[in-house]
């Protein structure tokens, strides 16, 4: 079956859905559940911090302790509370990234500038030029940059030097729809310097920002069949959208497995998710990734329950759906192809968290990668996926955003400071989709936006 003709066919499979529960909840047809039986209705600043309403006590209780886990400050150590922190990091706590649980900003302590070499180097001597503390992906295609690593951690304890300093510029440039209507686009410029100041060339680097952490449990739990049926990496059926899967090193199963997480679909699982950012922002060894001597700073009982708490936050719910304009903004969405890659529905399968099992939910992605085109192209290649692809993003709560974190960015690297801008930017397989966007009047563009941020 092509990927078009699933996509009719899950249309028609969730029209049926409303109907049924139309008749469920009487003459007022229920909203479709964002999240499955993980749906909250919170609309507020604090709409992503939520624990999810439908888990077990013994879950419930461990998702506590992670609220903690992740709002926990590390400090140099030795001390008696969190010690670890550094000698490099980019900040001390999970919460500092992801603020209230949310997308983040390009600012220093939130960004992260992923660097690697073109080559990998022949005559590197680990002991006269060590890597940077972060985890290392065996047989990786992003080979390590001497000194920093593959992450740049632009601070550090007392006594030690930040791996290079981050400068970043924002340029503008204006476009115009075909309606005569203006518009400003940024993006950024970034340039990689020594703690000394001396420029940092001839290494690949990009720009990420901090993506949401609720819902993430549920993409953990859908099956990598569901997933790989949208895969059309031949594109087939010739409309121009392909999708592949990005295969990655599972360092927790030690083996090949489907890439779910990170911009570029780069990490399978939120275990390995989890404490890669421990080791990565924070220089908090952990058991999965210690420390060369094998100590590491945490335990596996914080490990788990951080990792936990993301896999149990609840996904907020819809607003506004049944008014005309959002469902003329929805079907707007839908004619332009955006759903071909944005999937409205998925479902998950066998996971060991009882409550995140076999839910409907409406996401609004396949995570697959995609090539979005030069003008979004980092150039840095991170396993299968390629220097312009990059994974499908998920929509849901993105309405949410500016409630949660005001001036909070879009894409990977946060230059698009509104829906609009980030549609903007579309290019490669959404070429089609952005001048389908373009080509709207003012009125339905508007709507198309309105639809967004109603989810």
């Amino acid at each position: 079956m092509r990927r078009r003709v699933r996509i009719l066919v899950l249309g028609v499979g969730s029209l049926l859905a409303a109907g049924l529960l139309a008749l469920h909840g009487g003459s007022q047809p229920l909203p479709p559940r964002a999240g499955g039986e993980t749906t909250l209705w919170n609309r507020t600043s604090a709409a992503y911090e939520q624990p999810a309403p439908n888990f077990e006590p013994d879950w419930a209780k461990l998702h506590a302790m992670g609220d903690g886990t992740f709002e926990a400050r590390f400090v140099t150590a030795p001390a008696p509370v969190n010690p670890g922190l550094g000698p490099m990091f980019n900040n001390n706590s999970c919460a500092g990234c992801h603020l209230r649980n949310g997308r983040g900003l390009p600012e220093k302590g939130q960004r992260v500038v992923r660097v690697s070499q073109y080559q990998p180097l022949k005559d590197w001597d680990p002991v006269l030029s060590p890597l940077g503390w972060e985890a290392m992906a065996p047989n990786s295609n992003t080979p390590p940059v001497p000194g920093i690593g593959t992450q740049v951690q632009e601070k550090a304890i007392w006594g030690y030097q930040p791996e290079a300093k981050v400068d970043l510029n924002w340029q503008e440039q204006t476009g115009q729809y075909p309606d005569g209507t203006s518009y400003t686009l940024r993006f950024p410029e970034v340039k990689l310097h020594t703690p000394e100041g001396n420029p940092i060339d001839s290494v690949l680097f990009s720009l990420r920002i901090p993506q949401p952490v609720f819902g993430v449990g549920l993409l953990e739990a859908i099956p990598e069949a569901e997933l790989l049926q949208w895969a059309d990496p031949d594109d087939i059926d010739q409309d121009g959208i392909s999708g592949r899967p990005n295969f990655v090193w599972d360092a927790v199963h030690q083996q090949i497995s489907l890439g779910r997480f990170g911009w570029k679909a780069n990490t399978p699982n939120l275990e390995q998710q989890t404490a890669a950012a421990y080791v990565n922002d924070m220089g908090v060894t952990n058991p999965l990734f210690p420390a060369f001597d094998g100590s590491h700073d945490i335990d596996e009982a914080t490990l788990r329950a951080t990792t936990v708490y993301v896999q149990t936050l609840a996904v907020p719910g819809r607003t506004l759906w049944q008014e005309p304009t959002v469902q003329q903004g929805e079907k707007l969405f839908a004619q332009a192809q955006c759903t071909a890659c944005h999937l409205p529905e998925l479902r998950t399968g066998i996971h060991e968290i009882a409550a995140l099992q076999n839910q409907i939910i409406h996401p609004y992605t396949d995570l697959l990668l995609h090539d979005m085109g030069e003008r979004l192209a980092d150039h840095r290649p991170d396993f299968q996926a390629t220097g312009s692809e990059w994974r499908t993003p998920p929509l849901w709560g993105i309405g949410l955003s500016q409630t949660v974190l005001p001036y909070s960015g879009y894409l990977h690297d946060g230059r698009a400071r509104n829906l609009e801008e980030a549609i903007l930017w579309h290019g490669g397989e959404a070429e089609k989709s952005r001048k389908a966007f373009q080509n709207m009047s003012p009125k339905d563009r508007e709507a198309l936006v309105y639809f967004l941020r109603t989810l």
